[in-house]
């Protein structure tokens, strides 16, 4: 990464012919540049038409241009930004000109917003909730990643920080008058400030795991005996043909995967091998797959028939269902993936699962987060663990609080995130 003295300059929407297309320059030199392109700057934040030109004094676009003054932009830096027509010669000659000004260089992927965190502008949760922002295909991502992108976590986290400083504060003082007569016994105050903060980390850390999913999708496992109609009911919930049916036994010897949303929700749907005794290598290998990824999953929908039961124990929130209820309508919970009878009833039983499950998510959203407070967490174990000992062992309690500090100040990257930097910003695309 160079040197944030640099002035630069991208693309900031996607590639390729569009209405209107957005090159965003930050730094230093950003108004100077608009100057050799444009004239005379706008007035800050005031949208004004500009024409731009080349070198020669050629005409490249009519544009709207916006201008941000330091301290007042998304990098914290001045920045231009030019909302041209969006036609890819005429993006290409502008990017041209930019290259050829002195001072200015094409921005690297993520580096708009490695400067704002830089700058102070942003911190390292809501770098990585604009990053699930960007990626969210769902409502329940996006709102969520506007959580993380609005400062959620990182408020909670220096709530937490500060009721820790206050706790070690007074631990401190109670240390340094230690040979004094010191009338306030702070251990009570001390152990209700980590009680509170304990009790939220406890409450985040079981969050994560709902948090990662709406973040990353759930699973729910199709799961039953060859040809019962897995393939069938996953084709019509996908609405098109994604698995391959057939009337012979063993057709899918994988584990095949339809995304989907269901009620704002991320949902990977996994259609997978029929579960029996077999002797062929290939399909046994499909069918122990399908086992291991169907116990894996959030959500188990087991098809089965008659009076068959499910080929293993159903875990709280699976669904069961009775197959192919277009030949047998009398069937309690029947289902046919070939009428659609039933699929609207298992469609919504799957959203009300997975929609409890998502009210639990917390405001952390990923394993770097859960590590952290699990840091924070067992450091305050050792803390009250400590000052029961009495006022000989606050030394101790006293570090141990300041272990945990440290912990929850690499959530927002104050500290020990260096080593992240590199791979944050690497699924960051140039310009943003």
């Amino acid at each position: 990464m160079a040197h944030v003295a640099d002035t630069i300059f991208a693309l900031a929407t996607a590639p390729g012919k569009a209405g209107v297309a957005v090159i965003r320059i930050s730094g230093s030199a950003a108004a100077s540049a608009g100057a050799v392109l444009f004239g005379e700057l706008p007035k800050p934040r005031m949208a004004s038409l500009r024409i731009l030109r080349d070198k020669a004094g050629h005409r490249l676009d009519q544009a709207l241009v916006l201008y941000f003054p330091e301290k007042n932009s998304f990098t914290g830096e001045e920045v231009i930004e030019l909302h041209l027509h969006g036609s890819v010669a005429v993006v290409n000659a502008v990017l041209r000109e930019l290259s050829d000004i002195e001072d200015l260089r094409l921005a690297e992927p993520g580096e708009f917003t490695r400067r704002a965190l830089e700058n102070g502008c942003l911190d390292l949760a809501q770098v990585e909730g604009l990053a699930d922002l960007i990626e969210a295909e769902t409502e329940a991502q996006r709102r969520q990643a506007l959580r993380v992108l609005s400062g959620d976590l990182g408020s909670l986290a220096e709530r937490w920080r500060q009721n820790l400083i206050r706790a070690a504060a007074l631990i401190e003082a109670t240390i340094d008058f230690a040979d004094e007569d010191v009338p306030v016994d702070v251990t009570p105050e001390v152990s209700s400030l980590l009680d509170t903060v304990s009790q939220d980390l406890a409450t985040e850390i079981i969050g994560v795991d709902t948090a990662e999913r709406i973040r990353t999708g759930f699973e729910v496992a199709i799961v039953g005996a060859p040809n019962v109609g897995k393939s069938t009911l996953l084709n019509t919930l996908a609405g098109r043909e994604a698995a391959i049916t057939s009337e012979y036994a063993g057709t899918t010897r994988d584990v095949i995967e339809v995304r989907m949303e269901l009620n704002g929700l991320p949902v990977t749907l996994l259609d997978t091998a029929g579960i029996r005794e077999t002797e062929d290598h290939v399909e046994g290998i499909g069918i122990e797959r399908a086992k291991q990824r169907a116990l894996a999953s959030d959500l188990c929908v087991f098809l089965i028939e008659g009076e068959d039961t499910p080929d293993f124990e159903p875990r709280p929130g699976d669904l069961v269902r009775r197959a192919k209820v277009d030949r047998f309508a009398d069937q309690k919970d029947g289902i046919s993936g070939l009428t659609g009878q039933g699929v609207s009833d298992l469609v919504s039983d799957i959203t009300s699962v997975l929609s409890e499950r998502a009210a639990r998510s917390g405001i952390a959203t990923r394993e770097r987060h859960r590590i952290a407070m699990r840091r924070a967490s067992e450091s305050l174990a050792a803390a009250k663990a400590v000052l029961a000992l009495g006022a000989d062992h606050y030394e101790i309690a006293a570090e141990e609080l300041r272990s945990a500090i440290r912990a929850l100040d690499s959530i927002v990257g104050r500290v020990d995130v260096e080593n992240l930097l590199d791979e944050i910003f690497s699924s960051f695309c140039i310009g943003k």
